[in-house]
């Protein structure tokens, strides 16, 4: 029997859910009620079909990126991209971009069929965004991915040059080698800041610290694209200074990937703390000064 993919509105009217196996997106776009109609077929059509598309390539998806590629889909070739930058310094697999390649292809499809305002096509917390002439979009910021409620936000302007915002660490869908509790990325595009969110949240760690458990990707996942490699499974307590040196690590990651151009700014969570890293438009807007801090209260 042949799976379909779970498509319709969702009770507001305003908002379409797509799920097929481990691919959920809400999608909202502002415009012409024509206009959006219009882009939400666009939308299901795209979707339909995508998951098998993606695991015709899964074997290739799940091995370490090179220099080159040899991945035929547009999907696939766009995680591939995303993830390229670090494949020289770090082990990376394309599956590192697929949340957010997947939120940029269905944006780009509704972009394709109709003239819209605002659109925001999030995947699981990976973010892809279409922002007309005066329009914005609101960024909640979790203590961790897996937890409710926000603690504050950040807005992106039409004028600021991100379109794409992501979230790693390792309360997240996916295992970290990292002890992040989140790395939220804001990037040009959801897929690099999908990649750039994984790097930067492996490099939140205290490596050898016994206060922190990891296990074998493997053997939790038998199919993880990390292999043997150890992930974090849980996090003791640490000490203040320990906090900050970790994080301070993960930041140090993310200027460097600033001044690369690979990210525009970076948010970064352990233990009630925080580290913000960005240009001085998205600084203007962080919730708190740039040093590490207590954030829980807020």
């Amino acid at each position: 029997m042949t799976r379909l993919p779970q498509i319709a509105l969702l009770s507001d009217g305003r908002r379409l859910h797509l799920q097929d196996g481990p691919i959920d997106l809400i999608v909202e776009a502002r415009g012409p009620a024509h206009d959006v109609r219009v882009a939400y077929e666009a939308a299901a059509r795209r979707f339909t079909g995508l998951l098998d598309e993606l695991c015709a390539e899964l074997p290739e998806l799940r091995a370490a990126a090179g220099a080159r590629t040899s991945l035929k889909g547009i999907i696939a070739r766009r995680m591939h991209a995303a993830v390229a930058p670090y494949a020289a310094e770090c082990f990376i697999t394309p599956m590192a971009a697929v949340a957010g390649s997947v939120a940029e292809e269905i944006l780009a499809a509704m972009l394709s069929a109709a003239s819209l305002d605002r659109v925001y096509v999030n995947n699981g917390g990976d973010i892809a965004l279409h922002l007309g002439r005066g329009e914005h979009f609101s960024v909640g910021l979790m203590d961790r991915p897996d937890s409710d409620g926000v603690m504050r936000t950040i807005r992106v302007d039409a004028d600021d040059p991100v379109r794409g915002i992501a979230t790693s660490g390792r309360h997240g869908r996916s295992f970290s080698l990292g002890i992040a509790d989140a790395v939220t990325v804001l990037a040009a595009t959801a897929s690099q800041a999908d990649a750039a969110a994984t790097v930067i949240a492996n490099a939140v760690d205290l490596p050898g610290h016994p206060a922190i458990s990891r296990q074998p990707a493997n053997a939790l996942q038998p199919d993880s694209d990390l292999g043997a490699r150890l992930v974090t499974r849980a996090v003791g307590e640490l000490l203040q200074d320990e906090i900050a040196t970790a994080l301070e690590s993960g930041a140090e990651r993310a200027r460097q990937l600033f001044d690369r151009g690979l990210i525009e700014g970076a948010v970064l969570r352990l233990c009630g703390d925080m580290l913000v890293i960005g240009t001085k438009d998205i600084e203007k807007r962080r919730p708190r000064p740039l040093v590490a801090e207590n954030a829980v209260d807020a």
